[in-house]
């Protein structure tokens, strides 16, 4: 699942604000921004936060997991 971190991250390459994400996952931008807090939400609002960043070009690398695809890429360490 995506955590906090990577949600901020993967937004910030798309330069998509906590609205951007939110209409392009259609949920409310609240949703966003409580999860981006760190406050629990329903796990298939992060999964829809998730599959619209996907969409838009994100790749989501796990904690040990190897970039093989290539291309620019983050990851904290």
């Amino acid at each position: 699942m995506v955590n906090v971190e990577q949600c901020r991250g993967a937004r910030a390459l798309l330069g998509w604000s906590a609205q951007d994400l939110a209409d392009a996952a259609r949920i409310g931008v609240a949703t966003v921004r409580r999860f981006e807090g760190g406050n629990p939400v329903a796990a298939g609002s992060v999964e829809t936060m998730a599959g619209a960043m996907k969409a838009a070009g994100i790749i989501f690398i796990n904690d040990n997991e190897k970039s093989l695809a290539g291309g620019f890429g983050v990851r904290l360490a």
